[in-house]
């Protein structure tokens, strides 16, 4: 997978899975016309996803949802292909209520440190967050399983902190209570939730109610949103491009000289 098809590391992997004629190899780009399409037997191409911006975020819920539907091609599981079917024009509701809100708690509260927390699937979600909210805005992230949080990493919990859960269906009750243990702390709470009572919208700093029918699993790609619009948020709060974050480019292409250097490291 690479969605510009042209990072040295992706294209390198290809090359030498080309050598072996009996191995299926597939390429995942949003580039119309990638290196990485031809080394690779087969190609799964969503040029339509592709954006200017050196930070994928259209294309991460877009590769995010061709990999969901092309599971479902397997199972034949119709719930959830109608699930998925109804999610573009749910989420584009949720981004319209929602976009500014995030953007504006962004603009207006200033944290030292950022925490993502995740159960199961969510973890992962929480992983994507953290590295968006470090792209966007040159800020550290740091991101745990929720309840892992308690043992430890709890020490940073405190008004300079943002901590945001991931909230999942079978462990909610849980979460929230190590949510309230860590309000008591002081820290400023951010939850990403799929269905909210009233109790909970006023408890804690920011309350991101999803409201979609259908099962968790055709809720994950909207579920990574709100951390992309924090981060863009964050990053214009410091007077920084959110889509041109420095040191960083649209493609990792490495020089020759890379290769090289390993090879002798592996020599040696």
């Amino acid at each position: 997978m690479s969605r510009s098809g042209e990072t040295t590391e992706v294209v390198r992997a290809a090359e030498l899975l080309q050598s072996h004629k009996t191995v299926q190899t597939l390429a995942v780009t949003c580039n119309p016309q990638s290196v990485l399409e031809k080394l690779c037997t087969h190609t799964f191409k969503l040029d339509w996803a592709d954006e200017k911006s050196t930070v994928m975020t259209r294309s991460f819920t877009a590769i995010m949802l061709a990999f969901q539907r092309l599971g479902l091609q397997f199972v034949g599981d119709e719930l959830l292909s109608a699930a998925l079917d109804r999610l573009p024009r749910q989420g584009e509701g949720w981004l319209d209520a929602n976009a500014q809100r995030i953007r504006n708690f962004a603009g207006n509260r200033e944290f030292a440190d950022y925490v993502f927390l995740g159960q199961g699937v969510h973890y992962w979600l929480a992983q994507e967050a953290g590295l968006k909210v470090t792209e966007m805005s040159s800020s550290y992230a740091q991101v745990y399983h929720s309840l892992e949080f308690r043992h430890g990493p709890r020490s940073i919990a405190g008004p300079e902190t943002l901590i945001t859960f991931y909230m999942s269906d079978a462990a909610k009750d849980a979460e929230i209570t190590l949510a309230r243990e860590l309000k008591d702390l002081g820290a400023a709470i951010c939850v990403v939730v799929n269905h909210a009572d009233a109790e909970l919208k006023k408890e804690f700093d920011l309350v991101l109610e999803l409201a979609m029918d259908g099962p968790e699993f055709a809720r994950y790609a909207i579920t990574a949103i709100p951390a992309h619009l924090l981060g863009i948020g964050l990053g214009l709060r410091k007077g920084l491009n959110p889509d041109a974050p420095k040191n960083l480019t649209r493609a990792v292409v490495l020089s020759s000289g890379h290769a090289k250097l390993g090879a002798k490291r592996r020599r040696a």
